[in-house]
């Protein structure tokens, strides 16, 4: 049966949801399952107990995404901004100020902004952070920040190195602090639904798993620019060599358009790492895997051969896990997650829903999130000793409950590493056009110097790992 004949919308879905699949605490087969406090006892939202947060990055991704995503609970107060570019700082303050004037009613100046993100971690009243730097960035400040005491919510990808990740899981354990990875899906039904009937056998034993992803298109070559006045480029650049200025390497100077480093491999991956992160997590969610990785990736890609952006085209590379499951992933499938068993298949996507309105990942034709080759096994009851996964309606608010009750959060450091690690790995494999052995246990390649060599990058001081 085609997809779009067996398919639901995501709306469509959530109704149906709702209706038939409640995890629990008491039926949940999940650890960590967060226990709300009731408002009643800790006087939730008055001021003394708000969570005070301050937002390091703020652009495209923070403006449309992170920051609405925290400003309309009630529960916390966005206190501070930081940005290295003080343009885009002063933009953040207007931004936030202006929604709690028109929340309250009244004028409203209580952001204090900083370029330099040491100095917002320093500042004691601020509780929490939010993270929506470049990738390069990501895991140095989410480290610093566990350090200093804050709890973190950080966009994905975790890393832009495997040994990065590795130090920042270490490291949030270590701290006991409270850690998001900003992969959202899990907090979206049709995704969890889908985890959960592949795991309770609703396919049969799953065999294989298609993840739809494209790659980037390659640009020109650009002009030696003078640095902005109120961009601290060297500090922007971080841990990563020293290059030239152009305005298509950063981000737009007017405007919060998709910026040009997430199509340089000096910043990031591409999309294996930048949506690959959300998708083969959900993957792993499904699969049972998300406390490991493949042992077994190949597979190749175009590269560009000219101009500024260098990341990864149209590609396909597959893993084969120890339990057995192959997963392929290519630009060549429908944007999603294609779970394949004995005994039929599931694909889950986000449908017509993208994060901003710049993001280049096309949308399905017919806006599906859910559909199945029976229509029997997305409309299949999870019964209360079967499986149920952690479940969270809204992945921001599932944090903030998580940094007071100080239970694990859906999406915690180590599920967050073990995403990106598989997506740094496919990377690789592009690379080496050969096949790869991994171990999951060590994070080391199996007798293979060459590849092991890529687990890490040299940084540049003082912008190295804490």
């Amino acid at each position: 049966m085609s997809q779009k004949s067996e398919g639901v919308t995501r709306r469509q879905f959530v109704g149906v949801a709702g209706a038939t699949v409640v995890a629990s605490a008491s039926s949940t087969g999940a650890t960590g399952f967060p226990a709300i406090v009731p408002a009643s006892v800790l006087g939730a939202n008055s001021p003394g107990n708000r969570i005070n947060v301050g937002a390091i990055g703020n652009g495209r991704i923070s403006r449309g995404h992170d920051l609405p995503g925290l400003w309309k609970h009630d529960s916390a107060r966005i206190m501070a901004a930081c940005d290295l570019d003080s343009a885009r700082v002063a933009e953040a303050r207007t931004l936030i100020n202006g929604y709690y004037s028109k929340k309250t009613g009244k004028p409203y100046e209580g952001v204090t902004t900083y370029t330099d993100y040491q100095e917002l971690l320093a500042n004691r009243d601020v509780d929490a952070v939010v993270i929506s730097t470049p990738d390069h960035w990501h895991a140095i400040i989410a480290i610093r920040a566990v350090q200093a005491g804050k709890d973190v919510y950080l966009q994905k990808p975790a890393s832009l190195t495997i040994a990065e990740g590795r130090a920042l899981s270490d490291a949030v354990h270590h701290s006991g602090r409270i850690f998001q990875i900003g992969s959202q899906q899990r907090s979206s039904p049709q995704f969890r639904y889908a985890a959960e009937l592949v795991r309770n056998g609703r396919i049969g034993q799953l065999k294989t798993v298609e993840v739809g992803l494209p790659g980037d298109p390659s640009g020109d070559d650009e002009p030696v620019m003078p640095v902005p006045k109120n961009l601290n480029y060297d500090m922007w650049l971080g841990s990563t060599p020293v290059v030239p200025y152009t305005e298509k390497r950063v981000h737009p100077q007017s405007g919060f358009d998709r910026p040009g480093w997430l199509r340089c491999e000096q910043f990031g991956a591409g999309m294996i790492t930048g949506w690959g992160a959300h998708h083969i997590d959900s993957a792993h969610w499904g699969m049972d895997t998300e406390f490991t990785g493949p042992i077994e990736v190949w597979g190749s890609a175009e590269f560009p051969k000219k101009g500024l952006w260098d990341v990864h085209g149209p590609f396909r590379t597959e893993a084969v896990y120890a339990n057995g499951v192959h997963m392929i992933v290519s630009g060549d499938f429908p944007n999603g997650i294609k779970f394949i068993g004995t005994e039929g298949w599931i694909f889950v996507s986000r449908g017509n829903e993208t994060v901003t309105a710049s993001d280049p990942v096309s949308k399905l034709k017919d806006a599906q999130a859910l559909s199945s080759s029976d229509p029997k096994i997305i409309t299949s009851v999870i019964g209360p000793n079967e499986i149920h996964l952690y479940e969270s309606k809204d992945h921001h608010g599932n944090w903030l409950e998580c940094v007071r009750s100080r239970q694990q959060p859906i999406a915690p450091v180590e599920v967050a590493h073990r995403a990106c690690s598989a997506c740094l790995i496919h990377h690789m494999a592009m690379k080496a056009k050969r096949k790869l052995h991994w171990d999951p246990q060590k994070e080391r390649f199996k007798n293979d110097d060459e590849a092991n060599a890529l687990l890490s990058r040299p940084q540049r001081p003082p912008y190295v790992l804490p």
